[in-house]
Formats: C-alpha cells, sequence, structure tokens
C-alpha cells in the first residue's frame, strides 16, 4: 500500500505540473488544431474519403463494397500516430531535465522512494495528460461513426485506440530516460525526437539487412505494431513489444538514478 501510495503521490504531482504549464497548454491547443484539420480533410475535403467513393460512383467506376468508417479510422489514426510522434519529445523532456536543473534531482535519488516508483508515477502521469488530449478526437469520432450503417463494432476503434495509447507510452517512457541524463529540457526534446524518427524507419533499415537480423529488428518495429493494433487486430506479440519498450524505459531510467544516487553517496 505504501507502494501505491508513492506512486500516486508522484503521478499526481507530475499531473498537476502538465495542467500548471503554458507549454502543455500551447502543445494541447495545436495537437487538436492540427487533428481537426486531419479530421476534416480525410473526411469531407475534395480528397477526403466520402468524395472518393461519390466520384467513382458518378463515373460508373466498379467497386467492391467498401467498408467507409474503418478505412477512415485507419487513416485518421495512422496520421494521428505521426502527428503524436511530433509532440511526445514536447512532453517527455521536462520528466527530469529539469529536476537536474533546479537541483530537486538529487532529493528524489536520496530519497527513500525507490527509483522505479518515481518514474513509474512520472510516466503514469505524462500518459495520462497524453489521454486527455484524445478526448476531443474521440468526440468527434463518435459523431462521425455514429452515422455508419451497419454500426462499427466497438472492438475496433478500442483496440485502434489502445495501440495509440501504447505508441505514446512507449515512446514517452524512453523519451524520459533521455530526459534524465541531461540537464537541458531542449536536448532531451532533440535526442527523443532523433531516438522516435530512427524507430520510425528501423523496418526500412530492416528491410535493407541480412536474414535472420533484419527479420528481428523489423519485429522491434514500433510503427509495424501500431498499424496491426490501428486496423483492429489485437496481437498478443504487439502488447508484449509495447510492453517491453515502457518496461525498458522504466529501467533505464531508474538506472539512471540510481547512478545518480551513487555519486552523491
Amino acid at each position: 500500500m505504501i507502494v501505491l501510495a508513492n506512486i500516486y503521490a508522484i503521478f499526481r504531482k507530475e499531473l498537476q505540473s502538465y495542467f500548471a504549464s503554458p507549454l502543455a497548454y500551447v502543445v494541447a491547443g495545436v495537437f487538436w488544431l492540427i487533428s481537426g484539420a486531419v479530421f476534416v480533410f480525410l473526411l469531407l475535403s475534395d480528397q477526403g474519403i466520402l468524395q472518393e467513393i461519390a466520384t467513382n460512383e458518378q463515373y460508373g467506376v466498379p467497386m467492391s463494397p467498401i467498408d467507409v468508417p474503418y478505412i477512415f479510422l485507419v487513416r485518421f489514426l495512422s496520421v494521428i500516430g505521426s502527428i503524436t510522434s511530433f509532440i511526445l519529445p514536447l512532453l517527455s523532456m521536462g520528466l527530469y531535465a529539469e529536476e537536474r536543473k533546479s537541483r530537486t534531482l538529487e532529493l528524489l535519488a536520496t530519497s527513500p522512494i525507490t527509483n522505479w516508483v518515481v518514474a513509474l508515477g512520472k510516466l503514469l502521469g505524462v500518459v495520462t495528460f497524453y489521454i486527455t488530449l484524445l478526448v476531443p478526437l474521440l468526440l468527434y469520432e463518435a459523431i462521425a461513426l455514429s452515422r455508419a450503417d451497419p454500426p462499427v463494432p466497438p472492438a475496433v476503434p478500442l483496440t485502434a485506440h489502445l495501440g495509440l495509447i501504447l505508441l505514446a507510452a512507449s515512446l514517452l517512457s524512453l523519451g524520459m530516460f533521455i530526459s534524465s541524463l541531461t540537464n537541458s529540457s531542449l536536448i532531451a526534446a532533440i535526442l527523443t525526437f532523433a531516438l522516435i524518427i530512427f524507430l520510425g524507419i528501423l523496418d526500412i533499415i530492416a528491410n535493407s539487412l541480412p536474414q535472420p537480423l533484419g527479420a528481428i529488428l523489423n519485429h522491434l518495429s514500433l510503427i509495424k505494431h501500431y498499424d496491426t493494433l490501428v486496423q483492429g487486430v489485437l496481437d498478443s506479440s504487439s502488447l508484449v513489444l509495447f510492453a517491453s519498450y515502457i518496461i525498458l524505459g522504466i529501467f533505464l531510467t531508474a538506472q539512471s538514478i540510481e547512478a545518480l544516487r551513487f555519486q552523491r553517496s
């Protein structure tokens, strides 16, 4: 119970810091603006999926039955995943870097609270804030999908959004580790963004490598497993991979703070 209380205390402190941060509101505003524009473009623009189908019907282009809500959801969340990758470094950069800069990290490092408790509490705080960013998206997705006939099975959007949250949690966990290595939030953001780009092109790199190395790297691709969940396929190997990235980030962060604790002792 003491451990859970400590995790909750760190989680609450971290979450409150985001809702008190002007930068967090700027990030939220930009995210909502871009995601809203993407939503309208993919659904209602001249190049959107509805216009695409109407044009094909107008010119008599033979078409097999199309699951419009499903295609829209896959396209929309694929783009949202890319947008998310750009904003996550801004959310994770200050998790530990600001603590280092203000010299309060030494207090955490020498406190009786274990390092993994602090790391887990901080990660839960930033992931919860990210989930709040998704609430407006869920609302207008629900409005759009409510017009679908036949209705969209709930398991499909739930699995897709689970993939989005797991992707964010994995990248935020690794970003938290990077933040624990420096007292500069800017450097932490740049390095996290570089890592995200590397992980994003991991499958491309894997395709150019000989087997079995290429197959191993391809399996480690977050984008590949994210696309699987976005398509509504609840694959256990994808869940295990995301959990492994999250645990790895927490473990590396705890070891980073332990190294600082050793230096101070």
